[in-house]
């Protein structure tokens, strides 16, 4: 089950935001990251973290939300459940890892 959610907002300053396009900021951002995106980032990351929880055996996380999820996958060291929704991803992807 995947949402397929991206939610988008506008940012002062920053513009209009995706999941994508937060995650492609946080990576090029030498020294702290802007906090209205990493407020954003937080709240996706969370959101995206309750859809697993709800469905944990089920969910398979979309491109977006993977990208999301794997920057801050390091939060989730050792959860069986982050480790099989990752794990769902590739295999829906066809890519096995």
């Amino acid at each position: 089950m995947a949402s397929g959610s991206s939610d988008t907002q506008a940012i002062d300053g920053v513009g209009v935001l995706n999941y994508q396009r937060a995650i492609d900021i946080a990576r090029n951002t030498e020294g702290d990251l802007d906090p209205n995106i990493a407020r954003y980032l937080q709240n996706a990351l969370k959101a995206i973290w309750d859809r697993v929880q709800q469905h944990p055996d089920t969910y398979i996380l979309t491109k977006d939300e993977f990208a999301v999820f794997n920057f801050y996958r390091h939060l989730f060291h050792g959860s069986s459940v982050a480790e099989c929704a990752i794990a769902r991803y590739w295999q829906h992807t066809g890519t096995a890892r």
